[in-house]
Formats: C-alpha cells, structure tokens, sequence
C-alpha cells in the first residue's frame, strides 16, 4: 500500500531536511529509521517521496512524505515516535493513497514566519508593501532562483496575525514556492516597515525581474512550514496536538 504521512520537526536542530554525507538531517534520520524497522527496503523501490525540502533552521509542522510499504500504519506511527521523538521528529497523522500519488503537488502550502512586534515598525507601510507581493509574479528579486527553475509564481495570500507579548505572524499562501522565497520577502517587509525600503523600490524590484536586487533574508529559525492541504486526501489523526504547540510555542519563545 501506498502511505502518506504527515509529519512535524525542529528544523533549528537540524542541518536542513534533505540528505547530506557527514551531516545530521531531518531525512537522514527518518530514512535510517525506515530502513532499519524493515518499513521499507531503499527509497527508491519504495518509491519515496516528500513535499517540501525544508532548508536548515526551517521548522515544519506539517511536512508529507509518501512511500509503499506493508507495515500496518498505527505499528508504523508508534514505532516513528518511539524511535524520533527524542529527535524532535514527530508523525501525527496517516492516508492511504493512490499509486500514483506524490506530495509535491499540493493544493495548499502554508508558511508562517514570526518576528516581534518593534515600536518602531511601519505596519500600515508593511502591509501595503505585502500586497505588492500578492498574484502572478516573477519572483528572481525574491528568491535563490535554482537554474532551470521557472521564477514565476503566484502568491493567494499574505496575512497579519498580530498574537499575545507583541508577537507578529505573517502567513504566506501559495500552491508552491521557491527556495529562500519567504524569507527573502519577509527580509523587504520588516525593512520596508522601517522604512529603509520604499515602495517604489520594492515595485522596481518586481516589475524589472532582470535587474539585480538584493535585500538580504530573514533567519530561518522563525520560519515555519504550517500546512499543506490536498484534494481526495483523508487524512486521519494520531495525535500530536501537545508535540505541535509546544514546538511552536520554542519558536516563539526564541524570539
């Protein structure tokens, strides 16, 4: 059967998600686990998969991963947390799926970044400078464009979630994103709410993709992956609730 499962990490703990020699990964240590517990033989034949390759210091809260596997899926949830919770990997919910199905291509995703709330922050010129940022953009000013990488993409939403202790989340909504793309366009919103960017700066920026800007990136210990949805995905929950808040509550805490 083909499983997908969804899972939460702290990415600060790690050098990144994706495999690399010599180095401690979030992929690292759940292929090693997979492998071990018999769950599956090798990545490849059993076809794995992930949706998001978060970058180092990036936490998620709801990653996905597919494989194949014959291992019952609450033996293989239990035996998941058993061996990586300690490692601070966590997977909290469970879908049997299509054959075909790959997690890369999601209806949703849905970042979160948190910074602290400064007195001396613009946000009536923050968010008119997010809604620039809004639609179908070519976004080379904004991210680390890979080389063959189509630059152009289309952002749903970005939302200001002002919290408790002057703490602010924004939420970006996109079907996909580029590398370093979030944090490249929070490091524009908090210089721009200081006013260290105009507007007419930032709209240059976006409407001359071919001329080189370059306004830094936020860190990405704040960064969150939060979600990422699917159509004719069902998804059934194995718990998980306390390991998310409070992972999410050591982001914010951080700050």
């Amino acid at each position: 059967m083909r499983v997908a499962l969804k899972i939460a990490y702290d990415g600060r703990r790690y050098h990144g998600f994706s495999r690399q020699p010599n180095v401690r990964t979030v992929e690292g240590n759940i292929l090693d686990f997979l492998i071990k517990e018999n769950i599956i033989k090798n990545p490849r034949k059993a076809k794995y998969q992930i949706a998001s390759r978060t970058d180092k210091g990036v936490s998620a809260l709801s990653n996905v991963m597919t494989f194949n596997t014959d291992v019952d899926i609450v033996d293989m949830i239990n035996a998941f947390n058993r061996s990586l919770q300690e490692d601070f990997i966590y997977a909290y919910e469970a879908a049997k799926t299509q054959g075909n199905f790959n997690p890369r291509y999601a209806k949703m995703r849905h970042y979160r970044y948190y910074t602290k709330l400064d007195s001396d922050l613009d946000l009536e010129y923050m968010m008119k400078a997010a809604s620039m940022f809004t639609g179908l953009h070519d976004f080379s000013n904004f991210a680390r464009i890979e080389k063959g990488r189509d630059p152009i993409r289309e952002i749903k939403n970005i939302v200001f979630v002002f919290r408790k202790n002057e703490i602010l989340a924004i939420d970006f909504f996109a079907q996909t994103f580029l590398w370093q793309q979030v944090r490249r366009i929070v490091s524009v919103l908090l210089k721009a709410a200081k006013n260290k960017i105009s507007l007419e700066t930032l709209a240059n920026a976006i409407s001359n993709p071919r001329v080189k800007f370059d306004f830094g990136a936020a860190p990405p210990e704040y960064l969150i992956l939060k979600d990422i949805t699917y159509d004719k995905v069902e998804f059934q929950k194995y718990g998980g609730k306390k390991f998310l808040e409070d992972l999410e509550n050591s982001i914010i805490n951080s700050l």
